[in-house]
């Protein structure tokens, strides 16, 4: 036998290499070593994020102590390989290798956990949202850290068109439970549901509403089951960075709820930001047909069918009278169903007066139900200070929407009230710095976006304002609005052609065609019988000649006890209109006068004697 063959013999075949490999990774118990470490490890992070999030800790806390763990797998298994049969000492070569490892170790270290703090970073410097209009993104909504986050209206995959509020709901109490986190800027769910149902990319989408993250959905409910599918998605590249589905009972909902809030903000890495005890979803003990009833009401207040919404809401408060949000909701109601009733609509004022006073109060009587069973909710003292403000108690109203923005700072309905309060108390300053928060929160709202427009006006932007108004839809706010603003420069054909373009419901035949023809007639003076009953089109004659007119759509509001805020008034255009006695009757029912003397009067007023006052 040749030397050659000898060699060949005495060199082991593959099999047998692979059997003395198996052989050595049992002896020394690589995989117990495996499995032991990986579930040590687990149990350390699992422990690393539960102290972060009690302690507030940065999040890089958790990602470095994550990178690290998952570093130290391959050192547990080189040490296994050559300890885990039997303590011995450490060879030259087992040091190599455990040095080549934590030069590895820590290359990987530098590349993973360095880039964390450049997306911090872009996030932070990533650009505020554009708008077409002069209002600047507003610093105080916008989140320290740079993280703004939408969450889009939840799909309704149950089968069931009648589902829709359901799912839309649960998509509204997700958000409001991120919105209750600091180190997050949520945008508003009017603006966030304008894409419902849209299919847009998801680059457009954040970069319209200005977020960095956006939250995607479904919810199928079957049964006594309900299944909430979530999904954190990158707005600028579209990559989905977390997704989990909670398949539970419908009786855990709210539970089901927190869990998903929590789990966004854990993948967001930011702290909560919540006192000992709080929780991101009030732990409600109303059961889950009430709770869907509930839903449905809300839904029907949105799309304005309020008696509907009325008819619900008194049968869930009997069943439910510890609920504060639906007695809040039912306020709002009772108050906005008789702006929009026919007894207002007809011109009988007595009925009308009649009718404002029982609506008034017992919107009035639900909110301080919603107050008294839960003083920390906004929508309560809104929904009050609403009721107060159409009575002409402004002082009163101011006071009950400062205390909701306390509680809520980004409560946009809040906002809104608090800014058209202050505008039609001749703080125009104040009211744009708040409308700014407005627009940051709610961007695309017709009936926000049409008063930051006026606002803007108010404070000589002119042109901006009329840019923000041409981008917004066909309504009668926005319409008359522009009209406005035509006529306050001068361009009163322009002024009428616009006009001509208003939806003609809840005016009275011919009023918008009288208007038109007054602006085309402008300046001429005409007689003021042609002004009678334009209605919110009385601004025409501040440019006919007959300003004592153009506030008597407001102040016969304030007559019936239902008063609407006119800041109009303070544009220069109008200065004429202050003089007016019209206007000093309008402003003492409104309440003005009693905020002035309590807060403060405009620049363009003062008190004359103990009981009077002039305005330039």
């Amino acid at each position: 036998m040749s030397e050659e063959t000898d060699r060949a013999n005495a060199q082991p075949s593959s099999e047998d290499r692979l059997s003395l490999l198996w052989r050595r990774v049992k002896e020394h118990r690589i995989a117990q070593w495996t499995v032991g470490y990986v579930a040590v490890a687990y149990g350390i992070q699992h422990a690393v994020i539960l102290t972060s999030e009690s302690f507030e800790w940065p999040n890089a806390v958790a990602r470095v102590t994550m990178l690290l763990l998952a570093l130290g797998l391959p050192l547990a298994m080189t040490l296994a390989w050559y300890h885990g049969a039997r303590a011995s000492r450490v060879s030259h070569g087992e040091l190599a290798i455990v040095s080549t490892l934590l030069v590895i170790g820590a290359f990987l270290f530098y590349v993973f956990a360095r880039p964390a703090d450049d997306v911090a970073n872009r996030s932070a410097s990533a650009p505020a949202l554009q708008q077409a209009s002069a209002v600047p993104s507003a610093s105080p909504a916008q989140s320290a850290n740079g993280i703004s986050l939408a969450v889009l209206p939840f799909a309704n995959v149950s089968g069931d068109p009648g589902q829709e509020f359901f799912s839309d709901g649960i998509s509204d109490e997700i958000m409001t439970a991120l919105a209750k986190i600091t180190a997050l800027r949520v945008v508003g769910r009017e603006s966030a549901f304008q894409f419902k149902g849209k299919s847009q990319d998801n680059r457009a989408v954040g970069q319209a509403l200005g977020a960095t993250y956006l939250i995607e959905g479904s919810v199928r409910k079957a049964g006594d089951r309900v299944r909430i599918t979530a999904q954190l998605v990158q707005s600028d590249n579209g990559v989905s960075l977390w997704t989990e589905s909670y398949d539970r009972e419908l009786k855990d909902i709210f539970v089901t709820q927190e869990d998903v809030a929590r789990a966004i903000a854990g993948a967001l890495r930011v702290p909560l930001g919540l006192r000992q005890g709080d929780a991101l979803v009030p732990n409600r003990t109303i059961d889950f047909d009430a709770y869907q009833e509930f839903l449905r009401a809300q839904a029907l207040y949105r799309s304005r069918e309020s008696e509907q919404a009325i008819r619900l809401l008194e049968a869930l408060t009997a069943r439910e009278p510890a609920f504060a949000p639906a007695w809040a909701l039912l306020s709002r109601a009772y108050e906005f169903n008789f702006g929009f009733s026919v007894a207002y609509q007809s011109g009988e004022p007595d009925r009308a007066r009649r009718l404002a006073a029982e609506a008034l109060a017992k919107a009035e009587a639900a909110a301080q139900r919603a107050i008294q069973i839960d003083p920390n909710l906004a929508d309560g003292h809104v929904s009050l200070g609403r009721v107060r403000q159409r009575r002409g108690e402004i002082l009163v109203a101011d006071r009950l929407f400062t205390k909701a923005l306390m509680l809520d700072p980004n409560n946009a309905e809040a906002l809104h009230q608090e800014s058209v309060l202050l505008a039609a108390a001749g703080r125009t300053k104040e009211a744009l710095a708040l409308r700014q928060r407005l627009q940051t929160l709610e961007p695309f709202v017709p009936l926000f976006v049409t008063n930051n427009a006026d606002i803007l006006w108010l404070n000589g932007q002119t042109e901006a304002a009329i840019a923000m108004l041409m981008s917004q839809p066909a309504n009668a706010p926005r319409v008359q609005a522009l009209a406005k603003i035509y006529a306050s420069a001068g361009q009163y054909k322009q002024a009428a052609d616009t006009l001509l373009t208003i939806p003609r419901e809840g005016y009275s035949p011919g009023v918008v065609e009288a208007a038109v023809r007054l602006l085309r007639a402008a300046p001429a003076r005409v007689s003021p019988a042609n002004l009678s009953r334009l209605g919110d089109l009385d601004f025409v004659g501040v440019h006919v000649g007959a300003p004592e007119h153009a506030s008597d759509f407001y102040a016969a509001s304030a007559e019936l006890g239902y008063a609407f805020l006119f800041y109009s008034v303070w544009h220069p255009s109008f200065a004429a209109v202050r003089k007016t006695t019209g206007f000093k009757s309008y402003a003492r029912k409104a309440g003005l006068v009693d905020y002035w003397r309590a807060k403060g009067w405009p620049d363009l007023c003062k008190p004359v004697g103990a009981d009077d006052f002039a305005c330039e």
